[in-house]
């Protein structure tokens, strides 16, 4: 693997002038982790410079290192975790040989961090007024009066509203964007010299990620601080940064100038994260064409098969599979009174079709009612006013055994990997469950379904003795995507389903979605907040905002002439847009876009082998009894 060290002048781009010293040199670093099985060498040989004032991206998908080698810089690596070569410069003094009180005088005063979940890493106990009092007094910022007085400052800096009012609320009163806000507040609350932002915007819509990415840079340019920020989009890192670096499996394979890099990319893995990345790949893939294929084939598929049904809702002559009209959803809202509540409209008047064998995606920020449309489509809410047609058929009406027929032909994705699948199933009994439950063949027919399934979502069938937490994130989706085919649905509901995921997986997970429904005749409904990733698999798209759908249309109609400002708002938050890349209509590039089986997936099948989970018949956790 060659790897491309930074080149000394490589802040020329920054705000940096030539002669300046660095703030931070990172040179041969190597960090183990000691395991229960071993050492694991998860950073090796990386260099890294960043200069006062700059900001470098690091840019890779998960364990590639990238956050574990900022979290070394401020020594917040985990008890098993250190460093074992290589030096971390910061101001000229090496401190990876210095004792721990120099370290922690350095964090906060000196290295700011922004981690990366701003729903978890606030604490729920405390007002966040408090937690960012905190923050100045360790850090000798300031106390009493003043502090609190500091206090409102830092938020107003940070852009909330109404300041004063906010520190004396908790973080479950914040949305996650003001989360971000407070967290940014406190990470510079000390002015430091280095801002480590790990993934500072993950977690939110593309316009609020748009609104704090602006007035991060805002404040850093202001104050000088050099930002080294972590993230796996590398659209987004080549907007916001001067200088990039691009990991991969603890190695760092490339670095350089952003657009140099992005128009000039050395390595095959740098340019497999250009072409997945959804904000990059959206304006130059052949996506018209591609998808108008894909259409026809599912749809003479959708046409050409029946549907298995064992209820009462036979298939329509209509080419609309699925009819929203007037969709209304009002929430009762408990206020300070608690026998007294006020109304809230989430969804308002919605209406729109599905085709058979196409995708409708519904988009908006959070909030924006696209979900709650998703849930009524489900039959999970009840809507107050409007009605859900399935093959002409009012879903409201629907009960008993043909619910149940419903249940089969209309099947969700939901959008953690993590959460949506019991902890406690192995990867047979998740898929299997659906297909007993529904009384759908014997033992052996339901294993050699479960066997189809997971080749269609290209795992290896000794998978199927493992559970989720030995997984990865890709890995769990695909699996999800699989226990929703087992009933062989002819509508599936994407609910986020690839926005928890890294680039790469994500557009292998969009692959997949669109071969599936090309040999499956699949109708998609795809409710996302990230237009750059409907481009790639949308046919008709519903922009939706505080309820109402504003804007709606075939996608090259709403992506080229956007009607609406909000949609214009939401095309223009879509980061990397704006930047030019050369022979970006034409750039070729070797993309594990096939699937077929990744290399953990390929190791697991090597040292297991191919074995019948009904030979070693999988047992429940609690009970030991077997499950078929």
């Amino acid at each position: 693997m060659t790897t491309t060290a930074p080149a000394s002048g490589a802040h020329a781009a920054g705000s940096a002038a030539p002669g300046d010293e660095p703030l931070l040199e990172i040179s041969d670093l190597d960090i183990t982790f000691t395991t229960s099985t071993g050492h694991v060498n998860a950073v090796r040989g990386a260099n890294l410079t960043v200069y006062p004032g700059q900001t470098v991206a690091i840019v890779g998908e998960s364990g590639s290192g990238k956050s574990t080698t900022a979290m070394s810089i401020a020594r917040l690596l985990p008890p098993n975790g250190k460093v074992t070569g290589g030096t971390i410069r910061f101001g000229g003094k090496d401190i990876t040989k210095v004792r721990n009180r120099e370290i922690l005088a350095l964090r906060g005063s000196e290295i700011g961090l922004v981690p990366q979940d701003p729903m978890s890493n606030l604490n729920p106990l405390w007002k966040v007024g408090f937690q960012i009092r905190e923050a100045l007094a360790a850090n000798g910022v300031a106390q009493g009066a003043q502090a609190k007085r500091r206090t409102v400052a830092l938020l107003e800096e940070a852009g909330l509203p109404d300041a004063e009012r906010r520190a004396g609320q908790y973080p479950h009163e914040y949305s996650g964007g003001m989360r971000q806000r407070a967290l940014i507040a406190m990470g510079l609350a000390a002015r430091p010299r280095l801002l480590i932002a790990d993934e500072p915007t993950s977690a939110l819509d593309v316009t609020v990620q748009q609104q704090i990415l602006d007035h991060l840079d805002t404040l850093t340019g202001e104050l000088g601080t050099a930002v080294l920020l972590i993230t796996h989009d590398l659209g987004l890192a080549a907007e916001r940064a001067q200088h990039l670096v691009v990991m991969y499996k603890g190695q760092v394979v490339e670095s350089g100038p952003a657009l140099e890099l992005l128009q000039k990319p050395q390595h095959p893995y740098t340019r497999r994260l250009i072409a997945a990345a959804p904000s990059l790949a959206s304006r130059r893939l052949v996506s018209v064409k591609e998808r108008a294929e894909v259409v026809e084939q599912a749809r003479t598929t959708a046409h050409a098969e029946a549907p298995a049904t064992t209820g009462s809702i036979p298939r329509s002559a209509s080419d609309t599979i699925v009819s929203v009209e007037g969709l209304t959803k009002v929430f009762p809202i408990r206020g300070s009174v608690p026998w007294k509540s006020t109304p809230f409209t989430a969804v308002d008047d919605v209406s729109f079709d599905l085709r058979r064998g196409t995708t409708t995606a519904i988009v908006g920020e959070s909030g924006s009612g696209k979900s709650t449309v998703a849930q009524m489509v489900l039959k999970l809410l009840e809507p107050t006013s409007g009605r859900v047609l399935f093959e002409g058929r009012d879903i409201t009406e629907i009960k008993g055994r043909d619910l149940l027929a419903l249940r089969r032909r209309v099947q969700p994705i939901f959008q953690n990997p993590y959460g949506t699948l019991d902890p406690t199933f192995s990867i047979y009994r998740t898929i299997e469950e659906p297909l007993r439950l529904h009384g759908i063949g014997n033992a052996k027919s339901r294993e050699a379904k479960v066997r189809d399934l997971l080749e269609k979502v290209s795992l290896p069938a000794s998978m199927l003795q493992r559970y989720p937490n030995e997984l990865s994130g890709g890995q769990r989706q695909r699996i999800a995507i699989a226990r929703a085919l087992a009933l062989d649905p002819e509508v599936v509901v994407c609910d986020e389903a690839v926005s928890a995921l890294d680039v790469l997986v994500q557009a292998q997970v969009l692959q997949l979605l669109n071969d599936l429904q090309a040999q499956l005749g699949l109708s998609y409904i795809f409710i996302t907040h990230d237009l750059a990733v409907v481009r790639q698999i949308a046919d008709h798209t519903l922009v939706m905002e505080r309820g109402r759908v504003v804007e709606q249309g075939d996608t090259e109609t709403v992506f080229h002439s956007p009607q609406q400002e909000y949609t214009k708002r939401l095309l223009g938050a879509i980061p990397g847009g704006s930047i030019p890349l050369a022979g970006s209509e034409t750039i070729e590039v070797e993309v594990d876009t096939e699937l077929g089986v990744d290399a953990e997936a390929e190791e697991i099948a090597e040292r297991d082998g191919a074995r019948s989970p009904l030979g070693e018949e999988p047992t429940d956790p609690f009970t030991g009894a077997g499950h078929v």
